[in-house]
């Protein structure tokens, strides 16, 4: 099926979407509330992770269920499938190839899907705190 925008009018939809979510932005609050010091989509480390702490090699990424393929609440475009197919596939390749770099550069790497934050953020925040606090506590 063809896109329904034009060219200009698709860049300009694209341009919009934000790369932080109101849910991201929830639970970094949350965490910076909690004491811990870190940097967003820190722009000079590979992938650009959601949340950074060079320190102690710690890279965090929170995984939206559509563009990351959630395995439980991820649903197929209706429309430019063929399209659609290709994209995901890429988002999830590219995952593979972030968390190999980071795995062989010792960096410690955590994944969060958005559903985690949606359906308890306390837990989701408390997880996280554990497994920087571990971290630490192995330095």
């Amino acid at each position: 099926m063809a896109d329904n925008m034009s060219k200009a009018d698709r860049t300009k939809t694209m341009k919009a979407i934000r790369s932080q979510s109101k849910l991201e932005n929830r639970l970094t609050k949350e965490l910076w509330r909690k004491g811990f010091r870190f940097r967003k989509n820190e722009k000079t480390l590979f992938g650009k992770p959601d949340i950074s702490i060079k320190k102690y090699k710690i890279a965090i990424f929170i995984d939206s269920c559509f563009w990351h393929v959630c395995p439980i609440h991820s649903t197929e475009p209706k429309s430019n499938q063929e399209y659609w197919k290709k994209k995901l596939l890429r988002n999830q390749l590219r995952d593979i190839e972030v968390n190999n770099y980071y795995i062989e550069n010792g960096w410690n790497l955590k994944r969060v899907w958005e559903h985690d934050i949606k359906q308890d953020l306390d837990a989701t925040v408390k997880d996280i705190t554990s497994f920087i606090n571990g971290i630490k506590q192995k330095k």
